[in-house]
């Protein structure tokens, strides 16, 4: 087991971390720039070192700072929690190098499934379900317009290196392939220096569903069971729940059984997500896998559990996985929604001021993940999330209603939040009866005036 590790992140998946680490007696390393020097990380950690100034390409991004610091600290693994170098190939080399454990994949493991085109070609050998469509990165717009004739629109373009809905296009019409391939590449070109497209079949009205997994270094990977993330604003997730409203036990072992096979195809080790599309139909296709801890963990830790930080440095530090996870069932329901630092009646601009007071709800069912504090400068320069709200109940409704009291209980002063936006969201009739797809938001009607 690890002496100590360093969490190269941020926030309050660095504070669950921190304290995972306390739990295991492992010291741990906070890192913070010069903006979050005041920020809880840096204080509940056994040691706190500056890596820069705010920016995160200075700090968070800087590979040598973090490196440096871990060298100073004598720490022998590194956490990168999710975003930041969660997914960065290259520092996965670099710990190595270094003699640091990354807790995550190895570099090559990173780059074939942060590759799109080539995961999907992994998990369609591994007999995972793939959306039909193009076989690798297409040659030319003229390309893609006979493959979308032969398959049937609508049809989606999308970058290789893809993330966040850059670098996508939906067509509907063969004349118009031409126009959105070259706007598909410019973007993609720009946001990730490169512009590899490949094809897929649309899937009108999907269902976002993922599994989470866990594996260790002995050869076995268990399913935690599914998520619902279709609740997103501009491909970026808002409120999730598990289990899924629409998932039966039929559904839901079809599902795991895939991903599990899908990990074990690449012999996965820590915790890591597969990303399904879910059709109308019940049938679901395979569209990522996130090789790191995702956000919305903790509703997976509700329904099972599992403590997954805990377990996924014990997956790394080569310790064996519990036999009891092969029988895991899930209980009652837990829900997940974002609290950002947004004005949901200006298009969720961000809001990073003063927090002049905050009181966090509490009660039976109810936990919640933040680093914010009365009298915390919400920095610029970083996501806005403030806080993971997330309650557990014996079923979906109870959860709801559960939910809705703990968002009103939650009060932050200063900045404006998207905790009404919320709680307007779960009074909404296809929201309570589950009849939803990820195109929801795309038509919900927000009312400020009910603030």
């Amino acid at each position: 087991m690890y002496n100590k590790i360093l969490i190269a992140n941020r926030g309050e998946i660095a504070l669950r971390v921190i304290r995972a680490c306390r739990e295991m007696g492992i010291k741990s390393v906070a890192v913070f720039s010069e903006a979050d020097e005041l920020s809880l990380h840096t204080k509940f950690a056994d040691e706190a070192v500056c890596i820069g100034p705010g920016p995160s390409k200075l700090s968070y991004l800087n590979t040598q700072a973090i490196l440096t610091a871990a060298e100073v600290t004598n720490a022998d693994a590194i956490h990168p929690g999710y975003g930041f170098l969660a997914e960065n190939a290259d520092f996965a080399d670099m710990c190595k190098k270094h003699n640091v454990d990354f807790i995550g994949p190895d570099g090559d493991m990173i780059r074939s499934m942060g590759d799109k085109a080539s995961a999907k070609e992994t998990m369609k050998a591994a007999g995972v379900p793939v959306i039909p469509g193009s076989q690798g990165i297409l040659k030319s717009a003229l390309e893609a317009r006979s493959m979308a004739d032969e398959m049937g629109y609508p049809v989606i373009l999308k970058a290789t290196a893809g993330g966040g809905g850059r670098g996508m296009r939906v067509v509907y019409r063969a004349e118009d392939i031409a126009m959105f391939y070259g706007m598909a590449q410019a973007e993609s070109g720009t946001a990730f220096g490169n512009d590899g497209l490949y094809l897929e079949k649309y899937i009108e009205n999907p269902r976002h569903i993922e599994v989470q997994l866990i594996g260790d270094s002995h050869g076995n990977v268990y399913s935690l069971g599914e998520r619902e993330c279709s609740i997103q604003r501009r491909h970026q997730k808002l409120m999730e729940e598990s289990p899924s409203a629409v998932v039966n036990e039929t559904l839901r072992a079809a599902m795991s059984s895939a991903a599990v096979a899908g990990a074990k195809r690449v012999n996965y080790v820590g915790a890591g997500t597969i990303e399904f599309l879910l059709d109308k139909h019940g049938n679901f296709y395979f569209m990522e896998m996130n090789t790191r801890i995702q956000v919305e963990h903790t509703v997976s830790e509700e329904v099972t559990g599992v403590d997954i930080v805990r377990e996924q440095i014990k997956c790394h530090s080569g310790d064996k996985l519990p036999d009891w996870l092969a029988t895991l069932k899930l209980r009652g329901h837990s829900i997940e929604c974002r609290i950002n630092a947004e004005d949901p009646a200006k298009n969720f601009m961000p809001s990073p001021v003063l927090i002049e007071s905050v009181h966090f709800p509490g009660g039976r069912g109810i936990r919640v993940d933040s680093h914010i504090y009365s009298g915390y400068q919400i920095p610029p320069h970083y996501d806005s999330m403030l806080a993971k709200l997330v309650v557990h109940a014996p079923n979906r409704p109870q959860a709801i209603e559960r939910m809705i009291g703990a968002l009103k209980e939650f009060i932050i002063e200063g900045p404006k939040t998207t905790i009404p936006f919320h709680i307007q969201l779960l009074e909404n009739e296809r929201i309570r009866k589950g009849k939803f797809d990820t195109h929801f938001l795309e038509s919900f009607k927000y009312d400020p005036s009910r603030e």
